[in-house]
């Protein structure tokens, strides 16, 4: 792609992420949220395959309609209350009809599907903007209305959208498609939370976005597309693998990892607010992800590939670098011991 393009489309997507979280009118919350879904489609079908193109398509379709939702929502409030402020939705219905729009927006069960089928089209540093950076403006809009919203609807699909996205993750091959179910699962951790705390499912959102782009980039890195790719990646770069392997395992939110520390929060505010019953469907129900998370973790570490030769690997060491893995990586394993630090940041 031109260069000049890729910056166009990339400052668009900066421009429509700051005008949705910085917004208190519903339009021009919609306007940024209908910029970024514009910047975003020549990033998906820039390889022109028919994939690739199939995906822009779906993207397009399924955000329109999400974005036709939030402006009629908006609109019914307006009708019926006058307040066009976004911390000002009210109406039952109009708050019935966001949780919608932000759940296909975001990819929560029912509305996931359109999500696994996209990312597999996309290239892998665009499919890191899908589960990452997409994602921000809706949920800015779920902490803007989180005292609105219907908590029911909530722990429903957020409990639906662990199960699933641990359920539907576990048969794949495709390393994007195994990373769009766990998206799924961690956007129901997000999901059961947003009306209780919002701020914790904030920390949870930022600390995912972290690990999420520890994989992305590391999988970009070693051009790692499907599990027999994986299996192979050992020989080539051991240590890129073992980082891998260890920021899976916080993805999957094994202590003592960064990844257990938004669960365990949750976990205990779950319990504080008397839902203990979901508490604990939500932690089994994440077993399902830590199963296909310890499959890929087992692929790129401890499975080698057949016909090696019989004498020991060196470690390339004269590799250059790559910075923005190395801090990633770095974060997603070690920011547990510092969770009071962050908490008292809150």
């Amino acid at each position: 792609m031109n260069p000049q393009a890729k910056l166009i489309f990339t400052t668009s997507l900066l421009l429509g992420t700051t005008i949705t979280i910085s917004s208190n009118h519903w339009i021009l919350a919609w306007t940024g949220l209908e910029i970024n879904t514009l910047a975003i489609l020549p990033l998906i079908s820039k390889s022109h395959h028919p994939r690739a193109v199939k995906a822009a398509t779906k993207y397009f379709l399924v955000q329109a309609a999400a974005s036709a939702l939030v402006l009629f929502s908006s609109m019914t409030n307006a009708w019926h209350t006058g307040q066009w402020d976004i911390t000002q939705l009210t109406h039952p219905t109009s708050c019935l009809i966001l949780t919608s729009a932000i759940a296909i927006k975001l990819g929560l069960v029912p509305f996931h599907f359109w999500f696994p089928e996209v990312l597999q089209g996309s290239p892998l540093t665009t499919g890191l903007l899908l589960s990452t950076a997409m994602k921000f403006p809706p949920i800015t809009l779920l902490f803007m209305t989180s005292q609105s919203l219907n908590s029911t609807l909530l722990t429903t699909m957020a409990i639906m959208s662990t199960a699933l996205g641990g359920w539907m993750g576990l048969n794949q091959t495709q390393t994007r498609k195994i990373l769009a179910f766990s998206s799924i699962s961690h956007l129901g951790w997000m999901a059961i939370i947003i009306t209780y705390s919002p701020k914790l499912a904030l920390l949870n959102f930022y600390l995912y976005t972290l690990m999420t782009a520890a994989v992305f980039l590391t999988m970009n890195s070693m051009k790692v597309l499907k599990l027999s790719t994986l299996m192979t990646s050992w020989t080539k770069s051991p240590a890129l693998s073992t980082t891998l392997l260890l920021t899976l395992l916080s993805l999957a939110g094994l202590p003592p990892l960064t990844g257990f520390l938004p669960k365990w929060l949750i976990i205990q505010e779950l319990t504080k607010q008397e839902m203990p019953l979901m508490a604990t469907m939500i932690s089994l129900l994440s077993l399902l992800s830590l199963f296909f998370y310890l499959r890929l973790a087992y692929c790129s570490t401890i499975t080698l590939p057949p016909h090696t030769t019989n004498h020991m690997k060196r470690w390339h060491v004269h590799k250059p670098v790559n910075t923005q893995i190395a801090i990633l990586t770095t974060l997603s394993i070690m920011l547990l011991p510092i969770s009071p630090i962050i908490l008292t940041i809150m």
